[in-house]
Formats: C-alpha cells, structure tokens, sequence
C-alpha cells in the first residue's frame, strides 16, 4: 500500500506536464492544444482523487 502515496504525485507530474504542453501549443497558435488540456484537467482530478482515498485508508487502517 505504500506505492499508491507516490502514484498520486505521477498523477500531479502528468497533470502539470500536460498543462506546459497545452499551454505551449495555445500560445504558438496550434488547435490540438484542447487534447494536452483534456489530459491535464484528468491528471490533476486523478491526483486530487488519489490523495483523497488515500487519506481514507490511512485513517481506517489507524481505526484498526
């Protein structure tokens, strides 16, 4: 169980890297940077998601 607290920072990793490309793509004028963006907003909600249920095992493996 201790790998799932570092996939939720590959989640955020992604997310943000993502979000470069998107905005990259958007300043330089290219019309697929809505794809990047996508993928970027799906990071960030994945690592939000993760840290949460995380947070849920943690307390109930203390209640234990």
């Amino acid at each position: 169980m201790n790998y799932l607290k570092f996939t939720q920072y590959a989640y955020l990793i992604a997310g943000l890297i993502f979000a470069y490309d998107a905005f990259s793509k958007w300043q330089s004028g290219e019309e697929n940077y809505i794809l990047s963006a996508v993928f970027a907003v799906i990071g960030l909600f994945m690592f939000f998601f993760r840290r949460n249920y995380a947070k849920r095992f943690d307390e109930r493996n203390k209640k234990q």
